[in-house]
């Protein structure tokens, strides 16, 4: 216990006093050792950690801990709240850095800044000329620290802070201000933000809080605009036109009378979609572009694509009726916005075809120009992947199409991320024009020429990978992408790979409930009932296991009614039984049409190392498969997966894994190639090691040592 309130005279008691004080804050000394030890820590582990960052973690830390106890300006239990302050300080910093909201060099200037603050504040002075001193994120720590809170300059502080913050991070202005209404230049701000980030401010424009009131009052018109906007029920709907409002190119009453027929709508937002392409082919971004593209996309979604998809049963005639009222532009962003949703029929019968019925002069340029090329790039490559390209460029003149897959392959390295580059490796298979091959290879090792003379890492490992895949496709260049790549064999997939630890092959195949997963279903049993095999069910699936020959068992949910969603639970307990036996797959088949694809997707285990996806525009489908199996082996149909051609290649997979072969793809290929002779459908599907946009990013996650 301390004894300073006891006032016993002489040197004795001043002793006493001492040491009984020292007692008192040892706890809390012992506490800022073990936090500065923690810190040191994890700052060794920070790349260029500098000697004044550690010299900050041991002798300022230091210093601090010694001249507390012996600031005479303040008394003992002033000092034992300071050197818990510190305490206090070390802790935050630690939850900040871990989080990542701080860096190791900022922790010196966090000491210095509760150093100042303190002094500071034993003086009764404010601590925001201190807190505007030092830099954002040490500001934070200290204004958070309970020594401070009852200081005269906490208000001022705050608003210091969130201008420090506004300035560093302009996309938090709104969430800041809507905290701090009453900031210093808040309507300057406020109109910035609403031409930086109008999305975001529309929100707060139909708020009724203070930074809504604040936000009606402001004399801007943009701000004005978008007021008036929040306070009409229907106001989402006039603003992906924004811009156009802004600018008087419409009017309120065109979009509202627009508004009361769905299919005007959607011309109007084609309309104004071509109208803002233009303007962002010469790098004229108009407001909020991308919300109206949003809007497009789900109104062209809501309003036909659901319809046609829903009619894939029915007669071409009846199916695609209701596109007849649509004109080619508006049937062009019907399909180029809608990849993921798109029925490979609703593509290749309805809307591409009618595309150019529709047309006095059915011209692919013409086309492109009249939607100024917005998302071309994404046009060919679905045409490439529903095998359209060849007729689409063909609707041009050559060099009409020379330019424009030129065009195509060009900057693949200035986008975040790599779906253009995986784009463009799956469309080149599907060209079957030698002359635009050599096009496409020579635009491609061009790119990699000036990849290579400009030093740019990420562009020559773009288009290096894709100038080995191209080469590869032709026979004559003898590329082993296997070894050119250094990646895991895509010509083959060797039969040790996709056993467990218990020497087995765990497959599992999913069905759907509609009229052809049954059939399919029927098809499957009637193929593994037989001397090699024997079966195991349940109410809800079944399995096959080999009776002799390398251990492999096949498991398959049986399709249930789908209306009831009796598949997802058959699905589910299959997935359950697998689990809880520690039975992981190896091989995954899909064995339903596309519109199930994503089910299967979301269920797929990682363990998965060969997939077939048996199912119309499977293809499209790589990207999300190689997110939860990186290293997979995909087999994929370009269009219209069929039972006739998946069953009979599920059975020569199977088999020849039973008996203990490797999967040598281009021998079975070839095999396969003989045995569907003349069918169109079997060309469709891909084999691993002409699966290029799956390799490509195999090959480029291994060259750069990064994930996609």
């Amino acid at each position: 216990m301390r004894t300073a309130r006891y006032l016993l005279p002489g040197i004795t008691t001043v002793l006493l006093l001492t040491v009984n004080l020292a007692k008192a804050q040892q706890p809390v000394q012992e506490a800022i050792d073990r936090s500065q030890k923690q810190i040191a820590t994890l700052i060794a582990f920070e790349k260029g950690s500098s000697s004044q960052v550690n010299a900050a973690i041991t002798t300022r830390i230091d210093s601090l801990q010694t001249a507390i106890p012996h600031n005479s300006a303040i008394d003992a239990d002033n000092q034992q709240k300071y050197l818990a302050g510190l305490h206090d300080v070390l802790n935050a910093f630690i939850a900040d850095y871990t989080a990542r909201h701080i860096t190791g060099f900022q922790f010196a200037d966090l000491l210095n800044a509760y150093s100042d603050a303190m002094q500071a504040n034993i003086a009764g002075e404010s601590i925001a000329p201190v807190i505007a001193a030092h830099q954002l994120e040490p500001g934070n720590i200290v204004l958070r620290n309970a020594v401070f809170a009852a200081n005269s300059g906490i208000a001022d502080s705050k608003g210091i802070l969130a201008l420090k913050e506004i300035s560093k991070f302009p996309g938090h202005t709104l969430q800041l201000l809507n905290k701090n209404p009453n900031l210093p230049g808040a309507d300057s701000l406020l109109v910035i933000a609403a031409h930086e980030d109008p999305d975001v401010f529309y929100n707060y424009a139909a708020a009724t809080n203070a930074i809504g009131q604040r936000i009606k009052k402001i004399d801007d018109p943009l701000v004005q605009l978008m007021v008036k906007m929040a306070a009409q029920k229907t106001g989402r709907q006039y603003f992906p036109f924004l811009d156009d409002l802004y600018r008087n190119k419409q009017t309120f009453a065109q979009i509202t009378k627009a508004m009361q027929d769905k299919v005007k709508y959607y011309k109007l937002l084609v309309k104004t979609q071509i109208a803002y392409a233009a303007r962002m082919a010469v790098k004229d971004t108009p407001l909020v572009a991308a919300t109206l593209t949003a809007k497009l996309q789900q109104t062209g979604r809501d309003e036909f694509l659901n319809t046609i998809n829903g009619l894939h049963e029915s007669p071409d005639g009846v199916r695609f009726r209701k596109l007849e009222q649509l004109t080619p532009q508006e049937l062009y962003y019907l399909a180029v916005l809608q990849e993921e949703e798109i029925y490979t029929s609703s593509y290749t019968h309805g809307v591409y075809p009618m595309i150019f019925r529709k047309m006095k002069k059915p011209r692919g340029d013409t086309l492109l120009m009249q939607v100024h090329f917005d998302h071309f790039k994404k046009w060919i490559k679905m045409a490439a992947n529903f095998n359209t390209l060849n007729d689409f460029l063909k609707r041009m003149e050559p060099d009409h199409a020379r330019l424009l897959m030129k065009a195509f392959v060009k900057g693949l390295d200035k986008t975040n991320n790599l779906e253009d580059a995986v784009d463009v490796a799956n469309s080149y298979a599907s060209i079957t024009d030698s002359s635009l091959r050599a096009l496409v290879l020579q635009q491609v090792q061009e790119n990699l020429h000036q990849a290579e003379q400009g030093n740019k890492p990420r562009m020559k490992y773009i288009y290096s990978i894709l100038n080995t895949l191209f080469l590869s496709i032709d026979p004559a260049n003898k590329v082993d992408l296997t070894a050119t790549l250094n990646i895991p064999p895509v010509y083959s997939m060797p039969n040790n790979n996709l056993h467990d630890s218990a020497g087995r092959i765990i497959v599992q195949q999913f069905f759907y409930g509609d009229a052809d997963g049954k059939a399919g279903y029927v098809d499957f049993v009637q193929s593994f009932t037989n001397n090699n095999w024997e079966q195991q069910a349940t109410s809800n699936w079944i399995a096959f296991s080999s009776k002799k020959g390398t251990p492999l068992t096949i498991y398959a949910n049986k399709p249930r009614d789908e209306e009831k969603n009796l598949d997802a639970d058959a699905q589910n307990d299959l997935v359950q039984y697998l689990k809880y036996n520690h039975l992981k797959p190896s091989v995954v088949i899909h064995r339903g049409h596309s519109y199930y694809l994503n089910s299967t997707i979301e269920q797929l285990a990682p363990s998965a190392k060969l997939i077939m996806l048996g199912s119309c525009g499977a293809y499209q489908s790589l990207n999300k498969v190689l997110n939860i199996c990186p290293q997979a082996q995909i087999i994929a149909s370009k269009q219209t997966g069929t039972m006739k051609v998946n069953q009979p290649m599920i059975d020569v997979i199977i088999n020849d894994l039973r008996e203990g072969k490797d999967l040598e793809w281009p021998q079975i290929w070839k095999g396969l190639s003989k045995q569907f002779k003349g069918n169109e459908l079997f060309d469709d599907y891909v084999p691993p090691y002409k699966n290029l946009g799956a390799v490509f990013i195999i090959a480029y996650q291994k060259a750069s040592g990064s994930k996609t």
